[in-house]
């Protein structure tokens, strides 16, 4: 099994499902989250990090997770160092 799942908001409705998952194959966090509204990206977009070009590449998507997962990044985090048996 490729994705190891960690959790899904705790508050989630029908139509909400924010989720963290471990792909344990690449050794990666998969997460899925809300999409920004306009004001959020185009800051984020803007924002300069150096030796980085502006803006948000088309392969790459800007996301937002809810605090109260914040335990779960956690975990996802420690699955996919341990699988990378990074120290």
């Amino acid at each position: 099994m490729r994705l190891l799942f960690i959790g899904i908001d705790p508050n989630t409705g029908d139509h909400e499902s924010p989720t963290v998952w471990v792909d344990q194959q690449k050794k990666e966090l998969v997460l899925q989250g809300w999409k920004p509204d306009p004001e959020l990206k185009a800051e984020c977009a803007a924002f300069e990090v150096p030796g980085h070009a502006h803006g948000i590449p088309e392969h790459e998507a800007v996301i937002r997770i809810p605090a109260r997962m914040v335990h779960m990044i956690r975990e996802a985090c420690d699955a996919v160092e341990r699988a990378a048996d990074v120290h």
